[in-house]
């Protein structure tokens, strides 16, 4: 029996939920070596549920693969959705299509959601889609963001900053005046980070903790 197109259509889907991740990352790869805007919804809504990030990324490519007008509203959808993880992957696959007609979704409340993941995915977004002239604006609302999270959260807001440019140092001056301590050593680890990228993160930030809650550390002292 000759296989027709719908054929094929149902039998890929079918692939991205296969028990085997192999299996889901050559379908993912499929659907992107053979856009069809019917595989579209599928293959967002398998992005919110793919364990494997091998997968999910596959999945992120053969979605650039098709018409951004077809992807980006659906993806946009997506980002209200309940669950963080078809969140967090929407607005990755969103900052890779670059379609600067996301940024007004993404600059809003999802820089400052509850899910730290999804939270980080959006700084980065936001700093890949920003439109010119809109980088001042988007830093400070990045700012009130500043001693959030784990050292990984911690690290990836402060290179959503450094990335946005010359209005970050003030930003950080001022940052390094709050009264909370945790905001004023991820400001001055982020400003270390900024003077020297090649430093340690994790050695940045401890250091600024020092300081932050107990003062610059003596002289000699390692």
């Amino acid at each position: 029996m000759k296989t027709t197109h719908n054929d094929l259509d149902t039998r890929l889907i079918d692939a991205l939920a296969d028990t085997r991740s192999s299996t889901r990352l050559r379908a993912a790869l499929m659907a992107g070596t053979r856009p069809d805007e019917r595989l579209v919804e599928p293959l967002i809504g398998r992005c919110g549920t793919e364990p494997d990030f091998f997968v999910r990324d596959m999945l992120t490519w053969a979605l650039t693969r098709h018409p951004a007008t077809i992807t980006v509203p659906k993806l946009l959808e997506e980002l209200r959705s309940e669950s963080a993880q078809a969140r967090s992957q929407a607005l990755h696959t969103l900052s890779k299509i670059g379609d600067q007609s996301a940024w007004p979704e993404i600059a809003g409340p999802l820089l400052w959601d509850a899910d730290d993941e999804v939270a980080r995915s959006a700084w980065r977004a936001a700093v890949a889609l920003v439109p010119l002239g809109h980088e001042a604006k988007l830093a400070a609302l990045l700012s009130t963001q500043l001693g959030r999270g784990d050292e990984d959260t911690q690290l990836s807001l402060s290179r959503a900053l450094i990335a946005l440019g010359e209005t970050v140092p003030s930003l950080l001056g001022a940052s390094m005046n709050s009264a909370s301590p945790a905001v004023r050593a991820h400001a001055i680890a982020t400003e270390r980070l900024l003077h020297d990228p090649d430093t340690e993160f994790a050695f940045a930030l401890e250091y600024a903790n020092r300081i932050a809650n107990t003062g610059p550390a003596p002289v000699g002292d390692s």
